[in-house]
């Protein structure tokens, strides 16, 4: 095989790997976005079973992060990728910790749905931590989209509707804190919704993080503990400037 020929195999063979990686990412996505909607179903529907069945997709939400972390580890050490590339599998390696740790908080969420499937239920039917967990939905889904379409403005959208998450998880707080005061019998089920809410909130910290390093795969900026107002000047500046050279 002609010098020519094998360069252009190897860089072939190199692309299909980071393809592949993509895939597998979304693919760990995917799933990890079913294990969230049937850990709220569960608490829409009080359906207990649900509830606990949830932790049974964790196990492969857990094989999967093993497995493209192997990928990832093979390619640095075989391929030695440089610049964009390796940002991108630097930027995948904390992805999937990040979908990972989304799992674990899903798996919360759907043993407390469980355990409120058996307790009478508040005058507002969960009605604030389902608003909560659609906003977080939503943040999951444009991560993903962010994510497949190496989008960061899209990304950055994600960054900001972390915001309205956070200010809804604190009303939720104060809120149970407040029945508690007022009737001591609903300490137990305002507990649990606060165990509930603080995980929907870490979700979208997660999404967040992985909106961060989408920025940082496509323009190459690190942009964590960053002002949401410092994020989008950036994203504005990069993009402007690799419009300007294209």
């Amino acid at each position: 095989m002609e010098v020519e020929d094998l360069s252009q195999h190897i860089s072939r063979r190199f692309n299909e790997d980071i393809e592949s990686l993509q895939h597998s990412v979304l693919a760990m996505g995917g799933l990890v976005e079913a294990q969230f909607d049937r850990a709220i179903k569960a608490l829409r529907d009080r359906d207990s079973e649900l509830g606990l069945q949830v932790a049974q997709d964790d196990i492969e939400v857990n094989r999967m992060e093993v497995s493209i972390d192997e990928d990832c580890s093979r390619i640095l050490a075989t391929r030695s990728p440089a610049a964009g590339d390796l940002r991108l599998i630097v930027a995948i390696i904390k992805t999937i910790t990040d979908l990972e740790r989304i799992g674990d908080e899903a798996e919360k969420i759907g043993a407390l749905a469980a355990r409120l499937a058996g307790v009478e239920r508040p005058s507002t039917n969960h009605r604030e931590l389902r608003n909560l967990a659609g906003h977080v939905k939503q943040m999951i889904r444009g991560t993903l989209d962010a994510f497949a379409r190496l989008d960061a403005t899209g990304a950055l959208d994600v960054v900001k509707a972390d915001e309205i998450v956070d200010e809804e998880y604190e009303s939720i707080y104060r809120q149970a804190i407040t029945f508690m005061m007022e009737d001591p019998r609903t300490i137990s089920r305002s507990m649990d919704s606060m165990w509930m809410a603080r995980s929907l909130e870490r979700i979208g910290d997660h999404a967040k993080n992985i909106c961060e390093y989408v920025i940082f795969m496509v323009h190459g900026k690190d942009i964590r503990h960053t002002s949401v107002e410092t994020i989008e000047a950036e994203v504005r500046q990069a993009t402007q400037q690799s419009e300007a050279s294209s």
